[in-house]
């Protein structure tokens, strides 16, 4: 067991989160333990192909009590990206409604945050993220290529409205929120095809797609919790030139 010589930030969320440290695609989670290193240490919680109700469970294992963090690092950020796979269109088995995916995501901001909960934790950050716009056109053209054929199972604008969802959860509890769907809209040129240069199947980040939720996620911390930024820490053990001096000046006596 290692020891609780750095405190953490988790990612929790679906496979766009599981995927985010793929080798190739240069995911958020990589580039987010890049700059954290001998900083904070970053925790792959991504569940791939769950939604917020089959992950609502989960969310109570990954904390731990108010008795147990005496024992294990503390939880710095808790960065949360749900909504892919509960936008999904009926008969989809992953499709959660709006309201309960709302309702989920509430829940969550609690467990943590209300003093009434064995998980309260005051001094763990939280922040949502919006699901990604989907490319119907590149998702379409992948589920039909596959043996068996697989049809259409997620659409434009519902995604959008749980998007939305997330900012309206986000305002509600005072969380801060990083809408990945709005900016790469916006990258995109508002453009649904065009979301191609930032997704190899239409839902699922590539490497251009991850660069922008990194950017504009650590640019969510950056305003919100400056505190836990990269740029504001210390790292964890002396740089090696403190060594190094202390050798010499040994030698030297």
């Amino acid at each position: 067991m290692s020891a609780t010589v750095q405190d953490v930030i988790v990612l929790f969320g679906d496979s766009i989160t599981q995927g985010a440290w793929t080798p190739g695609l240069l995911g958020y989670g990589e580039q987010l333990t890049h700059v954290y290193a001998r900083k904070l240490d970053i925790l792959n919680r991504g569940l791939s192909g769950y939604n917020t109700d089959w992950a609502s469970p989960v969310f109570r294992k990954i904390l731990a009590t108010r008795e147990e963090r005496e024992y294990v690092p503390k939880i710095r950020l808790l960065v949360i990206w749900f909504g892919a796979n509960d936008s999904c269109i009926k008969p989809s088995p992953q499709h959660v409604p709006l309201e309960k995916f709302a309702a989920n995501l509430k829940e969550w901001v609690d467990i943590v945050h209300s003093p009434s909960s064995e998980f309260y934790s005051p001094e763990t950050r939280i922040i949502l993220i919006t699901p990604p716009p989907v490319n119907t056109y590149q998702r379409r053209a992948d589920l039909e290529s596959r043996d068996p054929v697989r049809y259409l199972d997620r659409e434009f604008e519902t995604t959008r409205g749980y998007a939305e969802a997330v900012k309206d959860v986000a305002r509600a509890k005072k969380v801060p929120v990083t809408d990945i769907w709005t900016a790469l809209w916006e990258a995109a040129g508002r453009d649904e095809q065009s979301l191609s240069r930032f997704m190899y199947d239409g839902l699922h980040l590539n490497a251009e797609g991850y660069k922008v939720l990194y950017d504009a996620l650590v640019a969510t911390i950056k305003e919100h919790h400056p505190e836990v930024h990269f740029d504001n820490l210390p790292e964890a053990f002396p740089p090696w030139l403190v060594h190094a001096e202390q050798g010499a000046s040994k030698w030297q006596n």
